[in-house]
């Protein structure tokens, strides 16, 4: 567990940072890069508990010194983490410590997971995710401490691009002077939303989607999946093993969203105003983070219809569920509307961001839709 062994494929990326390692050139700072479902945070662990181990290999951690049994456990003392929460003034939750049960639980259960999995296991329902000021007096506070174990002291920062501007400023001046023998290790999807002073101070780590191979590979050995069926959800996944993970295990929120998506489509062909609002209403149910995800999913949606009607099956990224629906509905996203309905989710995901009333948002865009997959006359 956390270990090189346990990272889907990246082996290019693997030996980089054991070379990193061997040779005694380990940065104080790097920011690891790369699209969802890389295995960015995998490499990450991975990479901290082999420096932390005492009787490392040439290829990973032991797995059985006193650091390797602490990191079975994420209870390592020089081992720090910081990620986005939601502040609970009812629970008196306020830094990531007060979370730290709830991170070691999805950790543990498996590296490949998003900030949704993240949500629902904090039990998270409204609210913008933020790595709060606070957060950095406390790793500031922690930093300040003696090793316990005598070696690197490291803190982990699970997507830095959910920083409040405040905390993003004060780990700045950490970076610029470092206690000794510490590391940071920055795992980002958006480093264009750091602080430019922030990226110029870390090493970047850019981190590649998954090969195909790697995932059909991984599918076949750790979950039992037949060869075929391993090779469809691979190239489905397009290089993100959590996607690959939810076509196996059935993710309750992305099969909301695909009967939300098929219902509004039906509705909005066949003009059914009163379903439509309806239908919008439960949209603003959601949770503001699971609006946004639904509307990227609605977008991933149309581009794979409009690309279905080309005929080209290895350029679509479908699960079998979806691929069913647009044998039926592909023809209705062609060039005439593809544009302007993207556009219409883009117009929607912009407002969610700036807290508009959700159920204007989603009740207008329904009604554009009738609009949208009007057929030419």
């Amino acid at each position: 567990m956390f270990s090189f062994q346990d990272v889907i494929g990246q082996e290019e990326a693997k030996e980089k940072l054991l070379l990193e390692v061997h040779e005694d050139r380990i940065p104080h700072a790097q920011l690891f890069c790369g699209p969802a479902g890389s295995g960015k945070l995998s490499l990450a662990l991975a990479y901290a508990r082999y420096i932390c181990c005492t009787n490392r290999t040439d290829k990973d951690a032991c797995g059985v010194c006193p650091s390797c049994v602490k990191w079975d456990k994420l209870v390592h003392p020089d081992v720090h983490f910081m990620f986005p929460i939601i502040k609970s003034a009812k629970a008196k939750k306020e830094v990531c410590d007060d979370y730290i049960a709830a991170w070691r639980q999805l950790l543990v259960g498996g590296t490949y997971f998003d900030l949704s999995h993240w949500m629902n296991e904090m039990g998270a329902e409204n609210g913008q995710p933020i790595i709060y000021a606070k957060e950095s007096d406390e790793i500031a506070r922690k930093l300040s401490l003696k090793s316990s174990e005598g070696g690197y002291k490291i803190t982990l920062i699970w997507l830095p691009e959910k920083m409040h501007e405040t905390c993003a400023n004060k780990l700045l001046k950490l970076l610029e002077e470092p206690p000794a023998k510490t590391l940071f290790l920055l795992v980002s999807e958006a480093p264009e939303m750091l602080l430019p002073t922030i990226v110029s101070r870390t090493q970047r780590f850019n981190v590649p989607r998954i090969t195909e191979a790697d995932i059909s590979q991984a599918l076949q050995q750790r979950y039992g999946i037949q060869e075929q069926e391993s090779n469809a959800i691979a190239h489905m996944s397009n290089g993100n093993f959590i996607k690959a993970l939810e076509a196996i295990h059935l993710n309750e929120d992305k099969k909301q969203f695909f009967d939300m998506f098929v219902n509004l489509m039906r509705m909005a062909y066949q003009r059914r105003v009163r379903n439509m609002k309806e239908w919008s209403e439960q949209a603003a149910d959601m949770g503001r983070e699971k609006q946004k995800n639904f509307l990227e999913y609605c977008q991933r949606m149309t581009r794979e219809n409009f690309i279905y009607n080309l005929h080209r099956p290895e350029m679509n990224y479908m699960t079998p569920q979806e691929q069913g629906f647009a044998t039926r509905f592909a023809p209705f996203v062609n060039e005439r509307n593809v544009a302007g309905i993207m556009h219409e989710l883009s117009e929607a995901q912009i407002h969610i961001e700036q807290n508009v009333n959700a159920r204007m948002v989603f009740f207008d865009f329904a009604l554009k839709m009738i609009v949208l997959l009007k057929p030419v006359s």
